[in-house]
């Protein structure tokens, strides 16, 4: 763990560079990673999932299909592109290749949401996403500390299902902290279709407390064990100081 995680920004904790091309993927906290990130980078949000209207999140949301062009041609920062809005609520997102081409075009950082939760705290991808273009550079796998103690259910899980398969875990029953590990670290979880070449850093989000904090230790130890992960950071999104430590 980090001495003094206060001193680190959010974008060094991740080892997020300025011409990463970064995917957020997971449940209870990716849109909130990214916006955070898209403010303090200058960068480029966008996403190949539907994605809620985040036009209060950065300088500008332009519609479009020609993002690389767009993003190439406006100066704007934090500029966010997406090819329609779909509803009142809501955007729709790219294909990976049109993210990929952005990517390429682009010195900016661009922050991509590359699946949905529907506003849970832990998930596991179905059998079409998540939808990560192929030349992402830093992937993030995100789950919520708080789930641990729940039950394995809808209430709190995004498919509850799929992650009694990777667990064992039966559905109802209350999720431990290995549970989310296993989630976050599994190629049917949070390493589903990662680029080989990808960075891999997951991020425990709404760590509030101390118990929270005491769990996200937990769960970073076993994920710390997969050869592909960098390090663990815990986080408090909804903080001044996002950063509550580095693992």
């Amino acid at each position: 763990m980090t001495e003094n995680p206060a001193d680190t920004t959010l974008a060094d904790a991740l080892g997020v560079g300025p011409d990463d091309l970064t995917c957020m993927v997971g449940a209870g906290g990716k849109k909130s990673l990214i916006y955070r990130l898209a403010r303090s980078l200058d960068g480029v949000v966008t996403s190949t999932v539907r994605i809620p209207i985040f036009d209060d999140e950065v300088a500008e949301v332009m519609v479009t299909d020609d993002p690389a062009t767009v993003v190439e041609e406006t100066s704007t920062r934090p500029l966010g592109v997406v090819p329609e809005r779909e509803r009142a609520d809501r955007y729709r997102g790219y294909d990976p290749e049109t993210v990929d081409t952005v990517g390429r075009r682009t010195d900016d950082v661009v922050l991509t949401k590359a699946d949905g939760a529907r506003s849970r705290w832990l998930k596991a991808p179905a059998d079409h996403e998540p939808r990560v273009p192929h030349s992402t550079t830093l992937v993030c796998p995100v789950a919520s500390v708080r789930v641990v103690g729940e039950p394995l259910e809808e209430t709190h899980v995004h498919r509850p299902a799929l992650v009694s398969e990777i667990t064992g875990t039966a559905t109802g029953d209350p999720i431990s902290a290995w549970d989310v590990a296993a989630v976050l670290t599994s190629d049917r979880g949070g390493m589903k279709d990662v680029p080989e070449t990808a960075r891999i850093v997951p991020v425990l989000n709404m760590v509030d407390g101390e118990t929270e904090a005491e769990t996200a230790e937990r769960i970073a130890g076993w994920v710390r064990e997969h050869p592909r992960v960098e390090r663990v950071v815990a986080t408090r999104l909804v903080a001044d100081d996002p950063i509550v430590d580095i693992y």
